[in-house]
């Protein structure tokens, strides 16, 4: 069984909607499938009925943008309820801080570059949740830099002049919330900071405190060394290892497939469902 749980539609930062990125899926030869975008629901239902038409086992899922002392922090979170008051309110309010923070940033990059919020807007296309890389599409667009991953080391990274943070929960608010929801929290590519930034066996295990149910493993951008090592910490921990593509169709190069969860640890994850 192939199990890659954590792929992007258009209704965050993906390129593809989510009937698309189930039918790309099915392509990929994976039968079980998360769609995780970056802090919205909405693309749930037709990616579902998208699923059950392919015959692919969907899960609900949702990557929760979260801070550890100011540092950015990406949580999974799979089968939580989405009606549920805690996620509702903690997702609205990062969403609407996300436009605020997006609107800075391209106000900042207009005094320097052909970019407008309205380019941005129309990159973005039917986006829940708007971010920096749409403000990187439009860069791109303009003719500004090649492509989304230029768009980042040149312009976009933390500490470049056109940065700007953004509110996001603490990250065992959010993994208490998500637990609370009936959700199984699993933290996002830990050592994959864009500033190089690992974060602390002590974080990890403060959020296991939490409800932390799991953790990414096998990510692109972990190094084979780090691999071993969250291994070792996943066992140490009791988390749940995962391993999954992070995929955005064309806007990233990951590969549906790529990184797979093995079917003994996805059982674990089903296990822990509230």
């Amino acid at each position: 069984m192939r199990i890659d749980l954590h792929t992007h539609s258009s209704v965050s930062d993906g390129t593809q909607a989510p009937r698309e990125v189930m039918a790309s899926a099915v392509e990929a030869g994976l039968d079980v499938v998360a769609l995780c975008d970056h802090d919205s629901m909405a693309g749930w239902d037709e990616a579902s009925a998208a699923a059950e038409a392919f015959g692919l086992q969907f899960i609900p899922g949702m990557e929760v943008s979260t801070r550890v002392r100011g540092t950015s922090v990406h949580l999974l979170s799979y089968w939580h309820r989405r009606v549920d008051p805690g996620v509702v309110a903690m997702v609205e309010k990062t969403r609407d801080a996300r436009v605020g923070r997006t609107q800075a940033i391209v106000e900042l990059l207009a005094r320097d570059y052909p970019i407008t919020w309205e380019s941005v807007v129309e990159q973005a296309g039917g986006a829940q949740t708007f971010g920096r890389p749409h403000v990187a599409d439009a860069l791109v667009a303009a003719g500004v830099v090649p492509d989304r991953s230029a768009a980042f080391t040149e312009l976009l990274r933390p500490g470049s002049a056109y940065y700007v943070p953004h509110y996001a929960p603490e990250l065992t608010a959010a993994v208490t919330t998500m637990r609370a929801a009936g959700g199984v929290p699993v933290l996002a590519h830990p050592y994959a900071g864009r500033s190089g930034a690992e974060l602390s066996d002590r974080v990890i295990e403060r959020a296991r405190d939490a409800g932390l149910v799991g953790i990414e493993v096998d990510h692109r951008d972990h190094t084979a060394e780090q691999r071993g090592r969250l291994r070792e910490l996943a066992t140490r921990l009791v988390l749940v290892p995962t391993g999954s593509s992070d995929y955005h169709g064309t806007g990233k190069p990951n590969v549906l497939g790529e990184n797979l969860t093995e079917p003994a640890e996805f059982a674990r994850l089903e296990a822990a469902r509230g």
